[in-house]
């Protein structure tokens, strides 16, 4: 974690907010920048359960929310972090980080043992994703597979799980998660 931390946040649950989706990707361009793939967002938040981190200190002069996570449930023990957006003033701050873990305590209450997450994979040379990837491992996520068929050869998507019976760990990891298995 950055600093920073010392900030609370606030997250709600249960109202779709297209309109948050839309500003949000529109600050992100270096992580958000397929046109087609946002508007997909955009239509996505119109319907999935959605998650908005506010500024805990703001309380009600809080006006818009400073990230968002769009859920996805697959099956009743498995579920998707289908989006996860953090207005990149607010980077490093603990925003991402309270939106998945109230994702996870409404998930592990409800039965659910498994949350992927899908993202750009290691074999593509972007500092905005690796970054990205840490975020993940730091919070109890582990690589899976990486697929080039997915979102084709030059966006491989890494699949990430992290099983929720336990707390995600407080400390980050060195990256050695990504390297490949010796046996297929």
């Amino acid at each position: 974690m950055g600093s920073g931390t010392d900030v609370s946040w606030q997250v709600t649950s249960g109202a779709q907010d297209p309109g948050t989706v839309e500003r949000l990707l529109s600050l992100l361009p270096g992580w958000f920048g397929i046109p087609a793939a946002n508007a997909d967002y955009i239509r996505s938040a119109q319907v999935l359960p959605t998650y908005l981190a506010w500024s805990a200190e703001a309380g009600p002069a809080a006006t818009q929310p400073v990230g968002v996570l769009l859920a996805r449930r697959h099956f009743r023990a498995e579920a998707e972090i289908h989006l996860l957006a953090v207005e990149p003033s607010q980077h490093r701050r603990g925003v991402g980080r309270a939106l998945v873990e109230a994702f996870v305590a409404d998930l592990v209450s409800d039965g659910c043992a498994l949350l992927q997450v899908k993202t750009l994979g290691p074999s593509h040379p972007d500092e905005g994703y690796a970054q990205t990837r840490q975020f993940y491992l730091a919070l109890g996520f582990r690589p899976l597979e990486e697929l080039s068929e997915f979102w084709g050869p030059q966006n491989p998507c890494l699949i990430m799980v992290r099983v929720l019976d336990q707390p995600a760990p407080l400390a980050g990891n060195d990256g050695t998660e990504f390297e490949r298995a010796t046996s297929e």
